[in-house]
């Protein structure tokens, strides 16, 4: 009962903090760790122990999934190059940076120190996709530092599964089983996504029931997690993939209605699931602090040199990338690699590997310095959340590589324009082939006109529905449906953005729902 009580507290805290980080244009993963540690220093208020199965099993799949999808494939290839070399060399070095302090620093023994360097080694993809959602950042770099963030846990997961061997076990390590493990977690990962993702997209092509298409939705996190972890392959790079490639086909699997349905569903999980996730992480900051022994309290100055590690490190490597990156040879700028390097927040992936620490050696002895190194890795998610997550908008605008909203709403404007200029050469198409009746043409036409003339003017180019014949209606589905093709052709071409070609896909969706309920 206190497991629900805790849940429903957490949920209605985050829900007061979401509404005022909206006002005070805060992020609201950050507000939420701030919370959670406020919380957590009350007297009375109960310890709340996370095990590592909610937060892997429950918590990280569906968050995971929802941070895959949001990411185009398009920007991806642009930027795979770069988030190869962050998402392997990055994570060994950031792990090695963290072991060498750890071991100056703390009363970790070598092996200790770089378990806690492996489980902080990767940028977490739920706390930087939750963070960079409210800022307009180029495609590119959007691209950049979430498929960074998505595709950097098969490393670090295999560096901690190395550094638990020696470690805990105890055992001695080879190169040839080292990359055999590192083949299996990375390359199995992609195939169980990749086969969850094909099943997936087989059920939900051939079935429009709202409510089975939801639960399918729902379920193909877990499913792709369950099965690649059953299999000994990465569960998160399964989900990913499974993401990434249902994504892509977003528009293909199902209907207008259905689309609708299930952003709203996916929003309120996601709303839920990081309310919860994020308050957690604060509010485990005091519980681990009075658990430490008093020969082990002195872990301030610890972690606070393990994040500016990091930081260090990942400018150390971000400016030189990008200098390298370079092709025109023109003198590189200062603004993208300062905001990537920024943007390294840690967060559910590296909480989930530190709770999943085990308690005792091989020798069934307890392990010793476990409850320092979760510490430790709260202690550093906690600063990255608060420190970088409050700062990393102003560095955007300081920057100025933002999107402006006169730039956003110019792109959405211009693409409308332009997706209704689109139906109406349609419409002269099939006057002219006299395959619909000329007086839904003719209405349909004054309606198209008239939109593009609200368009120009930067007035809502949105229409309420209204009755109309079963020719009218069959053809603005059809004239939707071309917008719709041509919406993805500009995508494809580069044209428009994702953010916008979303934004836009939902009000053609919308428009489409309409024509549906008015047929119902």
């Amino acid at each position: 009962m206190r497991s629900v009580e805790t849940v429903l507290f957490l949920v209605a805290l985050a829900t007061v903090v979401a509404t005022f980080a909206r006002r005070l244009q805060l992020p609201a993963p950050s507000l939420l760790v701030v919370a959670g540690v406020v919380v957590g220093v009350l007297p009375g208020v109960p310890t709340v122990e996370v095990t590592p199965e909610i937060v892997s099993l429950v918590v990280l799949p569906p968050l995971l999934f929802a941070a895959g999808e949001e990411l185009p494939w398009r920007d991806l290839r642009a930027v795979w190059r770069p988030v190869t070399v962050l998402a392997v060399g990055l994570v060994l070095v950031s792990a090695a940076a963290v072991g060498f302090v750890a071991v100056a620093l703390t009363p970790l023994p070598i092996g200790m120190a770089f378990v806690l360097g492996a489980v902080l080694a990767s940028t977490d993809p739920v706390a930087v996709t939750a963070l960079g959602r409210r800022l307009a950042l180029p495609p590119r770099v959007q691209a950049l530092v979430q498929a960074e963030s998505l595709f950097n846990d098969a490393t670090s997961l295999l560096l901690f599964k190395v550094a638990l061997i020696v470690a805990v076990a105890a055992g001695a390590i080879s190169w040839t089983s080292t990359l055999a493990t590192f083949a299996v977690l990375a390359g199995g990962g992609v195939l169980v996504g990749a086969l969850v993702a094909g099943g997936a997209f087989l059920i939900r092509r051939r079935t429009e029931d709202p409510v089975l298409e939801t639960v399918v939705c729902l379920l193909t996190p877990y499913a792709a997690y369950v099965l690649a972890e059953s299999v000994g392959a990465s569960g998160i790079t399964a989900v990913v993939v499974a993401s990434v490639i249902l994504g892509t086909q977003a528009s293909r699997l199902t209907t207008a209605r259905i689309r609708l349905q299930l952003g709203a569903v996916y929003q309120t999980v996601v709303f839920l699931l990081e309310s919860v996730v994020f308050s957690l992480i604060g509010l485990q900051l005091p519980a681990l602090v009075r658990r430490l022994p008093g020969n082990e309290q002195l872990w301030p100055l610890p972690a606070l040199a393990i994040a500016a590690t990091l930081v260090v490190v990942r400018v150390l490597w971000v400016f030189p990338l990008a200098a390298l990156s370079d092709r025109d040879g023109a003198r590189m700028s200062w603004q993208v690699p300062a905001v990537v390097s920024w943007a390294g927040a840690r967060g559910v992936v590296p909480l989930a590997a530190a709770l999943s620490i085990p308690l005792t050696l091989g020798d069934g002895t307890l392990l010793p310095h476990r409850d320092l190194v979760q510490l430790l890795t709260t202690a550093v998610i906690v600063l990255t959340l608060v420190v970088q997550g409050f700062t990393l908008a102003p560095l955007v605008r300081l920057t100025g590589i933002a999107m402006t909203p006169r730039d956003v709403q110019q792109e959405h404007s211009i693409a409308r324009a332009q997706l209704t200029q689109t139906a109406l050469d349609y419409l002269d198409e099939i006057q002219e082939g006299e395959s619909a009746p000329d007086f839904a043409i003719d209405q349909l036409r004054r309606s198209w006109i008239a939109r593009l003339e609200r368009i120009k003017a930067d007035d809502s180019d949105e229409q309420g529905g209204a009755f109309a014949p079963d020719s009218y209606r069959q053809l603005r589905r059809d004239l939707l449906a071309v917008e719709s093709a041509e919406l993805d052709r500009l995508h494809s071409a580069g044209e428009v953005t994702d953010s916008t070609r979303r934004r836009i896909q939902r009000i053609l969706d919308l428009e489409q729902a309409g024509l549906a309920d008015d047929l119902g």
